[in-house]
């Protein structure tokens, strides 16, 4: 399992890591989550979750409108999520 962290200037802190079937990355601020998750070949569409275990929301091809979703769960801009490098490959 590989970890890297990462924290934006506007409080929101990423966190990536891969398990043994995913990678994920979770974004946090003021008590919320939200996790971009793909599988580890790094081919399947993107799921977002309310956080690392929790269920999925919804299913996107492309890495910016998972981005996008995750902010909307935050209640942040796009450009605040604080993406690690580890974590900039993600989608399709």
């Amino acid at each position: 399992m590989s970890d890297a962290t990462g924290s934006g200037g506007s409080g929101i802190d990423a966190r990536y890591e891969e398990t043994d079937g995913e990678r994920l990355l979770t974004f946090s601020a003021d008590g919320r989550e939200a996790t971009v998750a793909q599988n580890v070949d790094g081919y399947a569409m993107l799921k977002v979750r309310p956080g690392p275990t929790g269920d999925e929301l919804e299913r996107y091809y492309g890495f910016d409108m998972a981005l996008d979703h995750a902010a909307e769960l935050l209640g942040v801009a796009v450009a605040d999520l604080p993406v690690p490098e580890a974590a900039a490959d993600m989608g399709m």
